[in-house]
């Protein structure tokens, strides 16, 4: 991990960035991006062992975003730590014809794996960790889900895998905000306690506040210390993190900010 690293300045970057790009496309889920920006300014401030030069290093640290509609705020943090060209990815993303696809493309640097279909990031995350135990390779695999992507039978297949395999070398990170794209998730398949249905399935668990970068930090480096089970970090946010009038907002699931809307976004998170 960087030492002093600014993550509330990265995390407010990334933030913006999302927002303008949103604003570009006329792209959705503004909400969740802003929810999930915490948790990769503290990913992308030297805890993934990956830079722009080591993308196809086979000892790299693996990256997942498994709810792949909120990738602007992952498109902007590959940006802002160099794996994207900027200025390229504002003028182009979600644009016909396009690579900066308005779902996670792997034909972007610094992407692993193509997402937007729910429940298929951590299967292949397990696959990945499996790889790796097999092959004695040190590298790590982290795989962030949303919260109502919980639903899915294809993630509990996965959990008791992983567990099966005692696939330490995984981290899980839920972004549980607690909205999903029809309501709130306690209102359509209640997944509490989500933390002892993991200890149930003898994952390591961390429940932390997915918005304080002390918390994050120290979460990671238990899942670091871990030697026998996989790991699962579940992260209580607040969708639309940062922005007043998006926090707590089922409508920024779907909605982009109009140009009055993102002055005010940007004005907020100046």
């Amino acid at each position: 991990m960087e030492k002093n690293v600014d993550y509330a300045s990265f995390a407010r970057e990334i933030r913006r960035l999302s927002l303008i790009l949103a604003h570009h496309a006329r792209s959705s889920h503004s909400g969740g991006a802003l929810s999930m920006a915490d948790i990769l300014a503290v990913l992308y401030s030297g805890v993934l062992r990956i830079t722009p030069a080591t993308v196809d290093d086979p000892d790299r640290d693996r990256f997942l975003l498994s709810k792949g509609h909120c990738c602007a705020a992952l498109y902007a943090a590959l940006a802002i730590r160099g794996f994207l060209d900027k200025d390229d990815l504002c003028r182009h993303y979600g644009d016909d014809g396009s690579v900066y696809f308005s779902h996670v493309s792997h034909h972007l640097n610094g992407v692993e794996m193509s997402s937007g279909s729910l429940g298929h990031g951590l299967p292949v995350a397990c696959g990945i960790a499996v790889n790796g135990k097999v092959r004695h390779q040190s590298y790590n695999t982290y795989v962030l889900t949303g919260d109502g992507e919980l639903d899915e039978g294809s993630c509990w297949e996965a959990i008791l895998f992983a567990a099966q395999q005692q696939l330490s070398r995984l981290c899980l990170i839920v972004d549980y905000n607690q909205i999903q794209s029809l309501g709130n998730v306690k209102d359509i398949c209640d997944l509490s306690p989500l933390a002892d249905k993991f200890r149930a399935f003898n994952w390591h668990v961390e429940e932390i506040d997915g918005h304080h970068y002390d918390e994050i930090a120290a979460a990671l480096a238990a899942f670091e210390a871990e030697q026998q089970r996989p790991t699962v970090i579940i992260a209580h946010t607040v969708k639309g993190k940062g922005v007043s009038y998006m926090e707590g907002q089922l409508l920024w699931h779907y909605r982009n900010p109009n140009d009055e809307q993102l002055k005010q976004a940007l004005e907020e998170l100046a």
